[in-house]
């Protein structure tokens, strides 16, 4: 069985796409969408001011500007207020990052697009099964790409995909692949297998924090397959960049899909019993439009010293995340070389000063949960 074209249509099928790839890693899919969209140098591509630097690098692989947008405070989302400001005869390409599981306002966004004869391209690495008045999030643009890195409600413990309903845009993909990928070694793909076998049977939410300083550490001496090396917090791309996703990442994929609607319905339940904690102890609670229907990847809360609270964490066996750490994501990116200087985007800077995200995942329990809060609680919320 052809493992990779099975994940590749269940997929399509499951979003009613004409035509899925899919790739070593979730920028890799990036980069396919925007080269077939012919975007180059002297090109500009607006995103938010509150991302992955890894979500910038495609961009300036292809030689063009990355534009950024501020966000807003509830979905840290792009503000589609301050997007028309930014296009210019040069705009190629909008990205629409569905932050942390929240939809963006889409219909704004495409309606902007449209007057301006501008691609938008949905960033949907953080929101596998939101949807936004009913329609997935990933079916709106001219192409979405999506992640299935560790801490992805579907993971292959690295792997992205691009999904288009587009022929014409789906035929420069195919060409595109057909011509310039590379095929991950069998060394590559077997260290990712086992990682992921260590993955299932070691990583719960009170050991997260000590197997994640580890697996950094393993990745800087080159030792695991890494979701980020070292070479890619700077503008150049690497020969091995542009690589397919292995069959073994598609078996994965596949056991994951089948759950994926449990997955889902888990992360949904957690989310609520969040709600009901974090409003006791005198958090605000994001609520969204009810035509908005988040699929969280993570819980974001703010507090008012968020190093403390990473810290501390650890040692009280809670799992936290630190990601946005600045508005480029993660602290260490060289931010002048990807086109932000500090000040773009004051809202996104101070989420990156303040928000810390929460578990999810399925081996989260109401339990985890509680005990989750009651460390969280300790920190003074902020409004």
């Amino acid at each position: 069985m052809n493992y990779i074209k099975k994940f590749e249509q269940l997929f399509a099928e499951k979003y009613q796409m004409r035509q899925s790839f899919s790739f070593w890693k979730g920028r890799v899919a990036m980069y396919a969408i925007l080269k077939a969209l012919g975007i180059g140098p002297g090109h500009e591509v607006i995103l938010p001011g509150y991302t992955c630097v890894m979500n910038v690098n495609p961009i300036k692989y292809l030689g063009a500007k990355s534009v950024y947008v501020d966000i807003e405070p509830l979905t840290y989302n792009i503000n589609v207020n301050l997007l028309e400001e930014k296009i210019t005869r040069n705009t190629k390409a909008i990205i629409a990052q569905h932050t942390y599981g929240y939809p963006c306002e889409m219909d704004s966004i495409m309606d902007i697009a449209a007057r301006h004869g501008i691609p938008v391209i949905e960033d949907c690495c953080l929101a596998l099964g939101s949807t936004y008045k009913g329609k997935l999030c990933g079916s709106f643009g001219k192409a979405a790409y999506f992640s299935f890195q560790w801490n992805k409600p579907l993971t292959t413990g690295i792997g992205g995909l691009a999904i288009t309903n587009e022929t014409h845009l789906a035929d420069k993909i195919s060409e595109i692949c057909e011509q310039e990928m590379n095929k991950p070694s069998f060394k590559a793909a077997a260290m990712l297998s086992a990682q992921r076998l260590v993955y299932r049977i070691f990583i719960y939410p009170r050991t997260t924090a000590i197997a994640t300083n580890l697996f950094r550490w393993l990745t800087k001496k080159g030792l695991v397959i890494g979701s980020s090396s070292i070479c890619e917090f700077m503008p150049e791309m690497t020969e091995d960049f542009f690589m397919s996703m292995s069959g073994s990442q598609a078996q994965a994929g596949l056991r994951q899909l089948r759950n994926l609607d449990s997955n889902i319905a888990h992360r949904r339940i957690m989310r609520i019993i969040y709600d009901k904690l974090l409003d006791e102890s005198g958090y605000n609670i994001s609520k969204v439009p009810e035509f908005m229907d988040p699929v969280l990847v993570r819980y974001p809360i703010r507090v008012n010293n968020k190093e403390k609270a990473i810290e501390e964490a650890p040692i009280h066996g809670v799992e936290i995340g630190s990601w946005f750490e600045c508005p480029l994501h993660p602290a260490e990116t060289p931010m002048h070389l990807y086109d932000y200087q500090e000040g773009m985007c004051p809202v996104s800077e101070r989420a990156c000063r303040e928000v810390v995200n929460l578990p999810l995942h399925p081996r989260v329990s109401e339990k985890t949960v509680r005990r989750t809060i009651e460390f969280i609680a300790r920190f003074i919320p902020v409004s």
